[in-house]
């Protein structure tokens, strides 16, 4: 009972931690803010595709969880089509509520707020979809954490702080999404540290039926991987195309590479 104890008090930590460390980005002035998220949107594009290349797929085809590469590339596509159609369902929920139907609108002025109304709900739909991921990467890191524990308990420390470290850029990234869909800074924070409970819920799953999570790790793995993958080429990058001008291009371009070279760099550091 004991162990069950270190589980679930460092489990808190290592997905609390990294979302109050990342949260001080919300103490910055609005006017401040407002003018770095563009920047800070290219910088999470490359933080969430070099966590879902870089850490999350090679974790799901680590010889020892003997899993058929095919599978893996089948759960990747089926998880980009659920996704897909997640956010179908959370664009046409709201334009139901906001009455904003897909005909053909008859003048200017009323295709203007149709498109405004639209690109709205894409981007609140893409602060949802962020929140569904980061959930499903934390809970991975809840079981990761147990297992750890399970094997010594100064595993298990060192486990759990460094998947804190680990998450402090892709939460610093989600902040950034969820300021980015409309989000207010109250909600972003409600919201992240409840999607950080995911890691307690993994942690308790991964102590009693470890040896049956074990085989679903992979695909748990995968699923999350292309959740990361979707927000970032189906929802923020196509942002990024309304700057056309070439240093505008450069500059997207170095920051996405700084994004996925950080998470390069932090995957090193603490493995």
């Amino acid at each position: 009972m004991e162990l069950l104890y270190w589980i679930i008090g460092f489990s808190l930590i290592g997905g609390l931690l990294s979302v109050v460390l990342a949260s001080t980005f919300l103490l910055i002035p609005e006017n401040t803010r407002n003018f770095a998220v563009p920047y800070l949107v290219s910088f999470a594009i490359g933080a969430l595709l070099g966590a879902s290349f870089l850490g999350l797929i090679p974790h799901a085809l680590e010889h020892e969880y003997a899993v058929d590469a095919h599978n893996i590339g089948l759960t990747l596509l089926l998880g980009l089509l659920s996704f897909f159609l997640l956010e179908k369902l959370v664009l046409w929920r709201h334009c139901h509520s906001d009455h904003c139907d897909a005909h053909l609108p008859e003048d200017d002025s009323h295709h203007h707020g149709h498109n405004h109304s639209h690109q709205h709900n894409k981007k609140h739909a893409a602060g949802t979809l962020i929140l569904v991921g980061d959930t499903i990467h934390n809970f991975v890191d809840g079981i990761l954490i147990a297992a750890a524990f399970m094997t010594d308990i100064h595993l298990g420390i060192v486990t759990a702080l460094a998947i804190a470290a680990h998450e402090i850029p892709q939460e610093l990234g989600d902040f950034v999404i969820l300021l980015h869909s409309g989000f207010k800074r109250g909600k972003a924070l409600y919201y992240n540290i409840l999607s950080s409970l995911g890691t307690v819920v993994g942690a308790l799953l991964g102590y009693f039926v470890l040896a049956e999570m074990q085989q679903l790790l992979p695909y748990i793995l995968v699923i999350a991987a292309s959740s990361f993958i979707y927000i970032a080429v189906a929802d923020l990058i196509p942002g990024l195309h309304a700057k056309v001008k070439p240093s505008e291009t450069l500059q997207q371009i170095v920051l996405i590479a700084a994004g996925t070279l950080f998470i390069f760099i932090a995957h090193s550091t603490l493995h």
